[in-house]
């Protein structure tokens, strides 16, 4: 054991010698009596200076030392929804009409956000039992952990949302292990930011850099609390700006250093020691690092932040509409093969949207005046609206362009969006009654009318008009495209569709245009999405 290690040292060592006398540039020293003595003399630094590159620090230790005073831990404490328990690996069965007891000795298991362990999950030595308070069961807790920064002397921390969204108790760890009571100041959803309050003044603390942008491949520093370790630092490169990774109001930096889970929170500091980043997510297909990580830009987290700290509430504009990207094949179907934005889906009943004529199947490109290629560019030009504002949208209408105005609303809480995700609609058409005469499939779809029989049997509602689908060839575009028994075609290219007829007559259409697909509108669980659908072989 010990010489295999020795040997690797050993080894380590003479490869750095002979780099260091490569990078250090050694000379070549020529026999001094001018004979060709059949080689080259080396000669080898005996205190190897390892140079690296320009742009590339000697070391991060000097920013560590400056900046680490302000990055803190952040240990919360929080009930579970024992419903919620049933998503923890190992609880899916659990009894949760029983609460379970803390163990023995109060352990409890540590973890991050969803993934944390039930306080007293698998108790030792005793069989599950609840604890009640006023004749209420006392719901189980768990213990989370995180990080944050100090961007004030007297006390203010930023951290990420999901960090201490339920949390009961927050206790702030310092560099020094000091250990602070923490409050929630405020809290922003849309963009995963909050901000703490911790009692006291003198604080080191640092600041977001707002006008100096690092480049793709300079150097950052991260530094967090990665699975409650503690402080502890990482360094990679800024790889890409304008990362969208599903949330809707923030295009994230992404980060190519390891960024575990605890670091959610963190900072990410250039190589001046500022704040160009607040860590909140990471790519990972196993749940660990794979060193790909997401951060919110600092001029976003900056702005969120300072309305927080002002007790100012997060408000954004709304336009009622569930809007999805307008993709390329979606723009062939329609024959507008150059286009791009945001097609409109569904309509929420009643909402600012359907007040002003916005229709499903409409294409924005545009909100007063900022072109807009996908469904995020549009929600986030919409968010930057106040309640009252007009928001001039530009739109694409059977292929005819036009301007609609909406005066926007207050946008609801994310959570109660998800709540309400599937309850505006807006009926289609109201087509006559289908023919008797029994169509073949087209495209690889049997369809039937949307009666009172095929609305009891696959549970649409009554306000839904449109075809439904009865069979699925597996092998066809559709069948691959995920189209199911029970869906329901609302629409297909520019029109409309009541009847298979109707259907029919839309792919058609597409094919004498000379089109590869036609545009559909699904109907499915309350909501209707846009897929095209090939027409040609």
């Amino acid at each position: 054991m010990t010489s295999k290690k020795t040997g690797y040292v050993l080894g380590a060592l003479a490869g750095a010698g002979v780099m260091a006398a490569a990078v250090a540039g050694a000379g070549v020293l020529q026999p001094q009596d001018g004979a060709d003595r059949g080689g080259q003399f080396i000669k080898a630094s005996t205190a190897p200076i390892f140079a690296p590159p320009p742009g590339a620090p000697m070391s991060f230790a000097d920013i560590f030392d400056k900046v680490s005073p302000a990055v803190v831990s952040i240990n919360v404490t929080s009930r579970v929804d024992a419903g919620a328990l049933r998503k923890i690996p190992g609880f899916e069965n659990f009894p949760f009409d029983i609460v379970p007891r803390q163990a023995p000795g109060g352990d409890e298991e540590e973890g991050e956000g969803e993934d944390a362990a039930p306080e007293g999950g698998a108790p030792k030595g005793g069989s599950p039992g609840g604890s009640t308070r006023g004749g209420q069961p006392r719901m189980p807790t768990q213990q989370s952990s995180g990080s944050g920064f100090f961007i004030s002397q007297d006390g203010y921390i930023v951290t990420n949302n999901h960090v201490v969204e339920n949390a009961e108790t927050i206790k702030v760890v310092l560099k020094d292990e000091r250990e602070l009571e923490a409050v929630v100041v405020g809290r922003d959803e849309g963009t995963d930011i909050a901000v703490l309050k911790v009692k006291g003044q003198g604080f080191a603390y640092v600041n977001f850099e707002n006008s100096a942008k690092p480049r793709v491949g300079d150097w950052v520093i991260t530094v967090g609390n990665p699975f409650g370790l503690g402080g502890t630092a990482t360094a990679g490169i800024i790889s890409a700006y304008g990362r969208d990774i599903g949330e809707t109001f923030v295009d994230y930096i992404q980060i190519d250093a390891p960024i575990n889970r605890g670091n959610s929170g963190g900072p990410t500091f250039d190589i001046y020691g500022r704040v160009i980043g607040v860590n909140t997510a990471i790519f990972s297909p196993s749940g660990g690092s794979v060193g790909i990580g997401f951060a919110v830009p600092a001029d976003v987290a900056d702005g969120i932040t300072k309305q927080l700290m002002a007790g100012g509430k997060i408000t954004r504009g709304y336009i009622g509409a569930t809007i999805q990207n307008y993709t390329a094949e979606m723009a062939e179907a329609q024959g507008v093969p150059e286009q791009r934005g945001a097609i409109v889906a569904d309509l929420v009943a009643g909402g600012p949207s359907q007040r002003a004529g916005l229709q499903p199947g409409d294409v924005v490109t545009a909100v007063n005046g900022h072109t807009v290629k996908t469904s995020s560019e549009l929600t986030r030009e919409v968010a930057k609206a106040r309640a009252g504002d007009t928001l001039k949208l530009d739109v694409l209408r059977d292929r005819k362009k036009k301007v609609v105005e909406v005066r926007s609303g207050v946008r609801p809480s994310e959570r109660e969006l998800a709540a309400n995700d599937n309850t505006g609609r807006t009926p289609g058409a109201r087509g006559g009654a289908e023919s008797s005469v029994q169509l073949p499939a087209v495209l690889g779809l049997s369809l039937a009318p949307l009666d009172e029989a095929a609305r009891r049997r696959y549970s649409v509602d009554a306000d839904v008009r449109g075809v439904v689908i009865d069979g699925v060839e597996q092998t066809s575009d559709a069948g691959q495209k995920g189209l199911r028994r029970g869906d329901v075609i609302v629409r297909a290219g520019d029109r409309d569709v009541a009847t298979a007829s109707d259907f029919a007559s839309a792919v058609d259409s597409a094919k004498k245009a000379g089109r590869q697909s036609v545009l559909l509108g699904v109907h499915r669980n309350g909501r209707t999405s846009f897929l095209p659908l090939k027409v040609t072989g």
